[in-house]
């Protein structure tokens, strides 16, 4: 009975360790595809800017600056916007 009650004590064991590495695993996988799409909205919102910075020609103005230069034009487009750019 001793051995019997050792054994399944030592299955436990195990199966606990299995379950700790899988949610390591689970927990690393989480935080590499949150990197990701992290990285992927960087890269897209350096790209928005440069765009920004090349038909508008404001690289020389700061963030506040940039952010008023847009608030003036905002409306407009907004209101202009083509379909085929507007959010469904």
């Amino acid at each position: 009975m001793s051995n019997q009650l050792e054994n399944l004590i030592s299955k436990k064991d195990e199966i606990q360790k299995k379950i700790e590495r899988e949610n390591l695993i689970l927990k690393k996988s989480k935080y590499l595809e949150s990197t990701k799409e992290r990285k992927a909205r960087t890269r897209k919102l350096i790209q928005k800017g440069a765009l920004l910075d090349k038909y508008f020609e404001i690289e020389n103005l700061s963030i506040d600056e940039t952010e008023d230069f847009l608030k003036i034009f905002s409306n407009y487009i907004k209101e202009n916007k083509p379909d085929k750019y507007k959010k469904n």
